[in-house]
């Protein structure tokens, strides 16, 4: 299933893993992002509420 990538493997698998990578990186810091701006609009709405 995997082609033979010859002298370029190393390459190859290592750009895949950045790549990889980075892209985890991306959505973990989106997801603590989305938490972080629910918890701060949450916590606005709730002195909103409060305060009248």
């Amino acid at each position: 299933m995997m082609p033979d990538l010859g002298k370029y493997a190393q390459a190859v698998l290592s750009s895949y893993a950045v790549s990889i990578a980075l892209l985890v990186v991306l959505v973990a810091m989106s997801v603590w992002r989305a938490r972080k701006t629910r918890r701060e609009l949450t916590d606005i709405e709730q002195r909103v509420r409060r305060d009248g």
